[in-house]
């Protein structure tokens, strides 16, 4: 049977199926004559991976919409119950994009249906504040509605454990399993948001866990007596939350450090599910600053600081000496926020023995060598801020090694042991902290990131992404990856390669994943990576240099050689 026939199956038995509204077979029906729609739409299940879910919206197997929501959320619940918990308690926030509130109150629904406690905030939160928040509250898990920094078609459905972290490996699979296990839409147990609220299993989270969470962040300043003397005031920073779930947190962050010079770009404050003022509301991309730039040039700003939707990814945007507005790039954020914090412990001789700081493969060097160059310990863990987080619990727990700053290439940064996930709040508070502590010097982060350049080489790092869409795209990138494992080049641009990194195993202690990192005999590498939440695949490449100029050559004929063999496999 091929694929258009097996999704021609399964989009006749939503249309016949007594559980599925009449809104959605109306939406169905008006595809009944487009084939290839309705492929893509049905062709699979919306899969479940290891972070949950996230697709494009709309009616289908294949899309984010109430029903594969309520069946995830079924199988999480008897995931739970199969626990032993004698009374599991589950924490729901969601970020501006459409039709996230309403998942989250189908989830608690759900939840409530199978006796399970749900606490939901009011309005959009912060992906780190949820983490925050499971711990607090003694929660098994947490979710979030959100699919971060996607297009404005795309939703998601992110789920954590008792940690604060997103679900290991080994849970993720459990609950995928259960989810599998349901015979249909019949199993989903789903009672009304009054019967849930009457029964005291639906409960609405109230200010104080706000305060809680902005006072934590808050303690996480390393110069809280510098910031409040006034030299908070002396940074001016433009800030936008790009329609998000940050306006709030941060400002209030920011004010209660003693940053009383923040100014936010008026078109991108409110939420907008369209995200109606930027292409993609992702701080990676420089269009999404278009507006804070312009707004920085006439206010003369120091900083400009952007937050995706849910608030977990922070970008910064800093002043050349050309007086130009440079973005930064997650690399270079992370290398200066790990030598400001570690310099900072250092000077005011708190900096531990046993400090650890833990990034991505697929992250710069950068950081990694000035964390050593302060004594720290640096530990690599696959992409993705759960392995991270995972690492956080395991060092909470066995008490050998602490914890000092965790970040990855993609704009997710953490200090403090508050929560298990990326957080862009705290990242803007010691980004801004930073600036602030710099100025006062007479230097600016762009002066300090130069300073780091001379001192520890010049890293220069890439990324190029192919989207793939489709069953088709899916065997295009699976095709790809073989290609690469099966029979690598031996040279790249002129380049040996020293030696090829295979994680589909499992390699150095960690688990299993498709990615292959390929290090080249002059210290360059190069990683092949499909998304684990988009239809891409992704070519990470990094560089070190003596000098700015060295480095771009470097950079520039890597990244060209490679893709011009992965667009000629695609």
């Amino acid at each position: 049977m091929t694929q258009l026939e097996q999704a021609a199956i399964r989009y006749q038995s939503w249309l016949n199926d007594p559980l599925i509204d009449a809104q959605t077979k109306e939406e169905l029906t008006g595809i009944a004559s487009l084939p290839k729609e309705i492929e893509d739409r049905f062709y699979r299940e919306l899969e479940f991976g290891t972070g949950g879910l996230r697709g494009v919206m709309g009616a289908g197997t294949n899309r984010m919409n109430a029903y594969t929501v309520g069946k995830a959320t079924q199988g999480l619940a008897d995931w739970l119950l199969s626990q032993g918990h004698e009374q599991p308690a589950v924490v729901i926030a969601h970020d501006s994009r459409n039709q996230s509130p309403e998942f989250s109150l189908v989830a608690a629904q759900v939840l409530a249906g199978n006796g399970i406690t749900a606490y939901l905030f009011p309005a959009l939160r912060p992906t780190p504040q949820l983490s925050y928040a499971v711990r607090a509250l003694g929660a098994q898990s947490g979710i979030v509605v959100t699919a971060s920094h996607n297009p404005p078609e795309y939703n998601g459905y992110k789920v954590y454990g008792s940690d604060g972290g997103q679900l290991i490996p080994a849970d993720a699979e459990q609950v995928i399993a259960a989810i599998q296990a349901l015979p249909g839409f019949s199993a989903i147990k789903r009672v009304s948001r009054e019967e849930g609220e009457a029964s005291g299993l639906i409960r609405w989270l109230d200010e104080d866990a706000d305060e809680q969470y902005v006072d934590t962040v808050v303690a996480q300043s390393l110069n809280s007596a510098l910031l409040t003397s006034g030299v908070g005031d002396d940074v001016t920073i433009i800030y936008t939350p790009l329609h998000g779930a940050g306006n709030e947190p941060v400002r209030q962050v920011l004010k209660k450090a003693g940053f009383g010079n923040v100014l936010v770009v008026p078109e991108q404050e409110l939420p907008d599910g369209g995200f109606s003022t930027v292409k993609s509301p992702n701080p990676e991309e420089r269009e999404a600053f278009t507006l804070a730039i312009a707004l920085a040039k006439e206010k003369n700003a120091d900083l400009i600081l952007g937050t995706d939707p849910d608030c977990d990814r922070m970008g910064a945007v800093v002043k050349n000496n050309d007086g130009e507005y440079v973005v930064l790039s997650g690399n270079q954020s992370g290398a200066l926020m790990v030598y400001y914090v570690l310099s900072q412990l250092q000077e005011q001789g708190r900096l531990p023995a046993n400090g650890v700081v833990i990034k991505t493969i697929v992250t710069s060097e950068m950081g990694a060598d000035i964390a050593r160059s302060f004594g720290a310990e640096v530990v690599n863990t696959l992409t993705g801020f759960k392995y991270i987080g995972e690492k956080m619990t395991e060092y909470d727990q066995a008490g050998d090694k602490t914890f000092l700053f965790g970040y990855e290439e993609s704009y997710g940064y953490l200090a403090g042991n508050y929560a298990r996930d990326k957080d862009a709040v705290v990242a803007s508070l010691l980004i801004s902290e930073a600036a602030a502590y710099y100025k006062r010097q007479g230097k600016t982060l762009y002066d300090v990131l130069l300073e780091l350049y001379a001192k520890y080489g010049t890293y220069l790092e890439g990324l190029e992404s192919r989207t793939l869409k489709g069953f088709d795209g899916v065997q295009k990138i699976a095709g790809i990856m073989e290609a690469w494992r099966n029979t690598p080049p031996q040279a790249v641009n002129g380049v040996e390669i020293a030696q090829v990194l295979d994680y589909l195993p499992g390699l150095d202690g960690l688990p299993p994943e498709n990615v292959l990192k390929f290090l080249l005999a002059d210290g360059s590498w190069f990683c092949l990576r499909p998304s684990g939440t988009e239809p891409k695949i992704k070519v990470y490449f990094a560089v070190c240099g003596k000098s700015g100029s060295e480095a771009a050559a470097a950079l520039d004929g890597l990244r060209t050689a490679v893709m011009a063999q992965v667009d000629n496999q695609a």
